[in-house]
């Protein structure tokens, strides 16, 4: 009888200061409160979501905004640039405090981060060498031809999905690899968002878009599973800017034109 009120003492003990450990671990928000520092993770060479411009400087529509929030918070903001496929260990490891890029909230990330809401949609496109005869995205899907896209992201499942027929190809470090791909005769043709590629086009005279969007998608800013106090405040943020049409000066501004181009190329 000693024996099992000593052993239900000292569980009950343990559960209390395990439970006081749990109380006073420190939030996200809390961390970056503070130190007065908003650390976000972003894509290597993801123009324009995420990119040096010609004076150095990280820049592109996720930064654009990152930053925005964190002026209005009166925080400053630390951007840490990954690979693709680097962007989510980053955050579970604890590095960044949430992942700004243009990754879709698909099922399977969803197991290990949580979405904020939709911050802006992509079409996902196919592209091709200028003197191709391939003119629709469907011209790809054929055995033999072999087909580009980044790494671990939406763009490869959809090629994988849509495109099955053509040998997928994955490339780490962004669409700009994939592009080069391209552009040297590696692959066929590549799969990517129209934003991005209409930026490509720009600069490389040697590609094209091929008619039809592939699909339509979400896209959002991902935090970890304890960051709740985190998630609501960039949702509550969006919707803030959306409402006072600074959300849609910055896409009409990164993605739905290129205007860019001309402060940052």
């Amino acid at each position: 009888m000693k024996f099992t009120k000593l052993a239900v003492a000292v569980t009950s003990s343990a559960w209390l200061a395990l439970s006081a450990t749990a109380s006073f671990a420190e939030t996200t928000m809390e961390k970056i409160v503070r130190t007065g520092q908003m650390t976000i993770a972003v894509q290597t060479q993801g123009p324009p979501v995420s990119f040096i411009n010609k004076d150095g400087e990280r820049t592109g529509l996720a930064v654009d905004l990152a930053q925005l929030m964190a002026d209005d918070m009166g925080v400053e903001l630390v951007v840490q640039d990954y690979d693709w496929k680097g962007l989510i260990p980053s955050l579970l490891s604890g590095k960044a405090d949430f992942i700004a890029a243009d990754m879709t909230p698909t099922a399977k990330r969803s197991m290990q981060v949580v979405f904020t809401e939709p911050v802006f949609y992509s079409e996902t496109i196919a592209f091709a060498s200028k003197d191709s005869s391939y003119t629709k995205w469907q011209d790809l899907n054929v055995e033999g031809l072999s087909v580009g896209a980044t790494q671990a992201s939406s763009w490869s499942d959809i090629a994988r999905t849509k495109i099955s027929n053509a040998e997928l190809k994955e490339f780490a470090g962004g669409t700009a690899q994939t592009v080069q791909a391209l552009v040297s005769g590696r692959i066929d043709g590549g799969v990517s968002d129209k934003a991005t590629i209409a930026g490509f086009m720009s600069s490389i005279d040697t590609i094209k878009m091929l008619e039809g969007e592939i699909s339509r998608e979400p896209l959002g800013f991902a935090v970890r599973p304890d960051s709740m106090h985190l998630l609501m405040a960039l949702n509550n943020y969006m919707g803030l800017i959306r409402a006072d049409e600074r959300l849609q000066e910055k896409l009409d501004y990164w993605w739905n034109s290129t205007a860019w181009e001309a402060d940052h190329k």
